[in-house]
């Protein structure tokens, strides 16, 4: 029985094909309208298998949503020009994500112009439409890409631990005294360049070609990010450097070729990471303050006692 070849396909070429296929990491899901469903068609053109799987549908990254919502309340006009948003707590809870997700919402609007972040007061409407016209680019928020730094990188620090070699340890030792020196006069943006290849060259160290693409994509979309940027943006502007000390801990592990303190020691490196950048863009210390001196006054007021009738 002679196969018959698939519709639309040549049946003389011994190949896998994949037509029409692309991806994309600033893609955006339409709102408020049902995803549509792309097709991924597959042909094997000489064996006349033919197979039509429907692709995952690309959802929105959270924050994006939760900055949609906000931007089209700010534009049907629930909050006025000059108004204090919610407080974090309060938009955390009412849109039920972390408050990182609501901080890398509020850096979206700040970027298309709709907000204005005053530190230690709140975060204020300013346009009620982007001043460009249409909202910027979206890409990786960078709290959930330090979170996947924090996952990935901690594994490929376990492996590298079982594979660096001296060589490799020599390169990580000095580029940590290249980043001790750019620190000392203010280079910042030189010595996270240093931090960059420090991360990459442990990487590339598990000998793990996958691990290494995944590291290397990581650092890529914090390059690449407008929202990475205005997070970097305020860490130098806070006086946020690559800490010296948590690199020469990583370091130590590898020497000792001790996976779980590798892992240990990137783990805690990246989480102090993400809450130093929870700190910087933190604008409601005063809103705390506050909460916290009356939390004060009433736990340390005089107790005043019932005088029961005689």
């Amino acid at each position: 029985m002679t196969a018959r070849p698939s519709h639309g396909c040549p049946g003389n070429v011994n190949k896998l094909v994949r037509p029409n296929a692309r991806t994309s990491l600033t893609s955006l899901a339409e709102p408020d309208r049902a995803p549509k469903r792309r097709t991924s068609r597959y042909y094997l053109l000489a064996g006349v298998r033919y197979t039509d799987t429907p692709a995952m549908p690309e959802a929105r990254r959270l924050y994006e949503q939760i900055s949609q919502k906000l931007a089209k309340a700010i534009a049907d006009g629930r909050y006025e020009i000059g108004q204090r948003l919610p407080s974090e707590r309060e938009l955390a809870q009412s849109f039920g994500v972390s408050r990182p997700t609501v901080r890398e919402a509020i850096i979206a609007l700040e970027l298309d112009g709709l907000v204005e972040v005053r530190l230690g007061s709140g975060v204020y409407v300013s346009a009620r439409q982007p001043p460009s016209g249409s909202e910027g680019a979206k890409d990786i928020g960078p709290f959930e890409l330090l979170e996947a730094r924090r996952v990935i990188e901690g594994e490929a620090a376990a492996l590298a631990a079982l594979r660096i070699d001296d060589e490799q340890l020599g390169q990580l030792s000095s580029l940590i005294a290249e980043m001790r020196d750019d620190n000392r006069h203010n280079e910042i943006l030189m010595s996270e360049e240093a931090d960059r290849r420090f991360h990459e060259l442990i990487a590339s160290s598990t000998q793990n070609s996958g691990i290494i693409a995944a590291v290397q994509m990581l650092w890529d979309a914090r390059a690449r990010s407008p929202q990475s940027h205005l997070l970097d943006d305020k860490g130098r502007a806070r006086g946020l450097k690559p800490p010296i000390e948590e690199h020469a801990a990583i370091v130590r592990a590898l020497k000792k070729h001790d996976p779980e303190a590798a892992r240990a020691a990137m783990h805690e490196h990246i989480t102090r990471v993400i809450e130093d950048m929870l700190k910087v863009t933190e604008v409601e210390e005063m809103e705390r303050a506050r909460a916290s001196a009356a939390e004060k006054r009433r736990r340390y007021s005089p107790v005043r006692r019932k005088v029961s009738a005689r």
